[in-house]
């Protein structure tokens, strides 16, 4: 025992907390909490809260709390606003450079989205510029990749998702799951994505607000792709020419993932998938790092 009889002090009160790890038997446990111990109270010694700025801080992370459920995940958008979410990505997620690069999952991703054959159109709304997206989904030498699993899901074209408008959408709007053909190839139709802010109603968008930050999210889609053999890719397709490609709410793009919504006018292409004419194409291929 550091204490040796005398009451704990500023001084010993660190390698207090930490020697009280000792009988941890979980190697990886006993080093994180290390760190964070470590860290936390170096960081209390640098800025020396007050009992009441510290009080606000725990009343923040329990509101932080209260406004998770099923469909809204504060804790994530607050990991995201902090760009922490990025960093473990990137840590997480090194990959050959010919791979597809991987960002945020965000929080509003939703399980079990409804399968859809191919070209089918997530929009039910059918009220933004109608938009086809094609690709492929390839290995890092470029072999197709059949029977891959795409998870997409976006904002529409008002900037909402579904889930922030359920009495609107109760079954699911603006997602799918789609799987690839023998020849590696995908493609469905939906609406233009737009801009738009991160919830600020809660305990986040306090906290941006006070620090002076805008909340805006560049347009994107988002896609999970999975295949048998090879490491699973969460990332986006930003549209270029954005204006908030460079001051990302949520400080998650990347160079290689801003990509072209070309406007065409192709009848006839239109009409294969129906949607009217003209209308946004965009043509991407994901390329996936093997486990092997």
């Amino acid at each position: 025992n550091l204490l040796e009889g005398r009451y704990m002090t500023v001084e010993i009160i660190t390698a207090e907390a930490l020697a009280r790890l000792e009988n941890c038997d979980d190697p990886r446990l006993k080093s994180i909490m290390t760190s964070v111990i470590t860290h936390l109270h170096a960081v209390v010694r640098e800025v020396e809260p007050t009992l009441e700025e510290w009080g606000q801080a725990i009343d923040f992370l329990t509101q932080v709390g209260h406004w998770c459920d099923d469909t809204r995940q504060e804790f994530i958008l607050l990991s995201d606003t902090l760009a922490v979410s990025m960093l473990v990505d990137a840590l997480a997620h090194r990959k050959p450079d010919s791979a597809t690069e991987s960002t945020v999952q965000g929080p509003f991703h939703v399980s079990d989205a409804p399968e859809l054959q191919f070209g089918a159109n997530i929009s039910k709304g059918r009220s933004g510029e109608p938009t086809l997206v094609t690709g492929r989904v390839l290995g890092i030498d470029g072999t197709p990749i059949a029977n891959a699993k795409l998870d997409v899901w976006q904002a529409s074209a008002e900037g909402l998702y579904d889930v922030q408008e359920i009495e609107r959408f109760p079954d699911m709007n603006l997602r799918g799951i789609f799987y690839t053909d023998s020849e590696g190839q995908f493609g469905f139709c939906t609406e233009k994505p737009a801009s738009y802010p991160v919830p600020t109603d809660g305990p986040v968008g306090v906290m941006l607000k006070a620090l002076g930050r805008h909340a805006m999210r560049p347009a994107h889609i988002h896609f999970m792709v999975s295949a048998e053999q090879h490491q699973p890719l969460t990332t986006h397709l930003f549209v270029r020419g954005d204006p908030y490609l460079e001051s990302d709410a949520v400080q998650a793009v990347k160079d290689s993932l801003i990509v072209d919504f070309k406007q065409l006018d192709d009848p006839v292409e239109a009409e294969q998938f129906g949607i009217s004419s003209p209308y946004f194409k965009v043509n991407e291929d994901f390329r996936l790092a093997s486990t092997a």
